[in-house]
């Protein structure tokens, strides 16, 4: 992942995405599968961050909502990610009032993960978020900055897309993902985050 060549997860796609949505509001279901293979593995790779174990129980859940209220949504590709982010978010929270489960206050220290070589740059922090390791990490911060990095690296929003999931300003939304990315640095035994990664997270803000 190179410096200016840090798409936010997802981005890539945003123009098949928003062309898929509007075909799957007008009754393609073939496209609201499309639509799905570009969303999920951000959204579950989010939950997974909320929620755990029951990630793909509350994805699924979230799903039905998305499908039910589709012809609701107008919007992008970009804004699809968001309003599909906001409606997960909602059932994880749901799922963990239910439960009475908060997320752990402290990264599990037997779950560190190990990276071999010598680390100098937040990239491979980010990169290894997509594991099942990391995501126990992104678990173990704060919640607004557990949330704040997975929407931002995971789900793939830009700031202003990540702070209205959250109800937030787009400025304390960034702050909260470089913190989150920092501790999480050091924990992966990556040396720091630059100052360059957290100009990176304030574009779009």
């Amino acid at each position: 992942m190179g410096q200016g060549a840090e798409p936010r997860r997802g981005q890539t796609y945003d123009g098949e995405l928003g062309a898929a949505v509007t075909r799957a509001q007008q009754g393609d279901e073939a496209a609201f599968a499309v639509a799905y293979r570009l969303v999920q593995p951000g959204l579950l790779g989010y939950l997974r961050g909320l929620v755990g174990d029951d990630a793909e129980d509350v994805a699924s859940d979230a799903w039905l909502e998305i499908a039910r209220d589709l012809g609701r949504f107008r919007g992008d590709g970009a804004g699809f990610r968001g309003w599909t982010a906001t409606i997960a978010r909602h059932r994880a929270l749901d799922h963990l009032r239910r439960q009475r489960v908060r997320p752990r206050s402290s990264a599990l220290e037997q779950d560190v993960l190990e990276l071999p070589g010598p680390q100098s740059t937040h990239d491979q922090a980010l990169e290894a978020i997509s594991t099942e390791q990391a995501l126990e990490l992104v678990r173990g911060l704060p919640r607004d900055q557990a949330e704040a990095v997975l929407l931002r690296v995971v789900v793939g929003l830009d700031g202003p897309a990540a702070a209205r999931v959250l109800g937030k300003r787009p400025g304390a939304v960034r702050t909260a993902a470089y913190r989150g990315l920092k501790r999480l640095a050091g924990q992966l035994g990556v040396e720091s985050v630059t100052d360059e990664a957290h100009r990176t997270l304030g574009e779009s803000t």
